[in-house]
């Protein structure tokens, strides 16, 4: 029992210096400025524009794009059959996703079943494989998310994607082992029907559902992960079980960004659909008060929670932690990020001004893959590929 006790000591006692750290240099600091256009130690590099044409069949859609990542796709998808062999060292959990998964988990709506299939013949990974690279997205993504409207009613929509976390540490170079191999999977996809742009998004090579993009002049919308006792997990369950009256996040954030014509009709979607995991909805328009985190379980919304400059609303910011609640005191980044934009001003919106919250420690942190930074009525859309150099907090 005393080893016990001192066990639970060292746990606790390591929980507060973490939580005492984040709120102190150097894992936190002042609000950044001049950072855009990007450059130095936390800036990457810039991400690859590929056409998805969707007058294509679903399962040739993404050939060209696979036929270029194929390679690191094979490198993330080791590392993650390596972790599950790590936890099952017999193999059988990777057999059972090989043989079986596509089975388990029925016909899944289309275009996405086929598409999955054809990045699956051109990369050589077997089907369960890549079935379960799409599904992991729907529980492990962690993210900050902003929309602001100007003086003169002008929005602007920003995110930094973070991934990764409990999903390997290199202890040699203090990194998350799947955040650093989902950076040269990165990719801006513009879907295109007809020759013509239907939306534009920022993703990972392999994935074929979305979690950040855009419609050029209509709307915004990223997608954060929600923690819930009714989690993603249950809602995969249910699928497997036969239940399958509910959408698949990622999917129906492509769906919207590829079918919906307007705001309105974008948000009454995102609100009343039943989807498979919990899960904030962030989205954005073309018009003064137009910008909103849809607060989901599985089967309800929550909350609607909207811009409204008229009562000094001018932003919105979404962690991955419930606004009326308290985020989690080893991972507050709603915090920093709204004394950012505070000081910012509504007057001085601009991309590099957003960049500059996104780039602040610990809003940027070890598990940023990117940023992007979406303009709406201009029809503007930039993404970067990030870094954040030691010391840096590892979420």
């Amino acid at each position: 029992m005393l080893g016990r006790s001192r066990l639970a000591f060292v746990l606790l006692a390591a929980a507060v210096t973490c939580a005492v750290a984040q709120h102190a240099p150097p894992w936190t600091e002042d609000c950044k400025k001049s950072t855009y256009p990007p450059s130095g130690p936390t800036y990457r590099g810039p991400t690859s524009w590929y056409t998805i044409n969707l007058d294509l069949p679903p399962y040739k859609r993404w050939h060209e794009l696979m036929t270029h990542k194929a390679p690191m796709i094979r490198v993330i998808v080791n590392s993650l059959r390596n972790m599950v062999n790590t936890f099952v060292p017999s193999g059988k959990i990777v057999q059972i996703v090989d043989q079986k998964l596509p089975g388990l988990l029925g016909n899944i709506p289309g275009p996405f079943e086929e598409e999955m299939k054809g990045i699956a013949d051109v990369t050589g990974i077997p089907l369960g494989e890549i079935i379960s690279f799409n599904v992991f997205y729907e529980i492990f993504t962690m993210c900050t998310s902003i929309i602001t409207e100007d003086k003169k009613g002008h929005l602007l929509h920003g995110r930094n994607l973070d991934f990764g976390v409990f999903l390997g540490w290199n202890v040699n170079n203090n990194t998350w082992v799947i955040t650093e191999e989902l950076k040269p999977l990165t990719v801006n996809l513009d879907f295109q029907r007809n020759n013509k742009t239907v939306f534009k998004a920022s993703s990972f090579a392999g994935y074929v559902g979305m979690l950040t993009g855009f419609k050029p002049g209509l709307f915004s919308l990223t997608l954060n992960e929600r923690f819930s006792m009714d989690g993603g997990y249950l809602g995969i369950l249910e699928w497997i079980l036969g239940k399958r009256d509910a959408e698949w996040v990622g999917f129906i954030t492509r769906s919207v960004l590829e079918n919906s014509t307007s705001y309105e009709e974008a948000k009454n979607i995102l609100t009343k659909t039943k989807i498979l995991a919990p899960a904030y909805f962030i989205l954005g328009g073309n018009q003064s008060g137009e910008g909103c985190v849809i607060t989901r379980e599985r089967k309800d919304s929550l909350d609607v929670y909207e811009l409204n400059p008229k009562k000094g609303r001018w932003y919105v910011v979404q962690t991955n932690y419930d606004r009326w609640k308290n985020p989690f005191f080893l991972d507050d980044r709603r915090t920093p990020a709204k004394i950012c934009l505070n000081r910012t001003y509504q007057e001085n919106l601009s991309f590099a001004t957003l960049y500059d919250v996104l780039s602040t420690k610990p809003v940027l942190n070890k598990l940023t893959v990117f940023t992007t930074l979406m303009d709406v009525t201009k029809g503007q859309y930039e993404t970067y590929l990030r870094d954040c150099p030691d010391p840096c907090i590892g979420w």
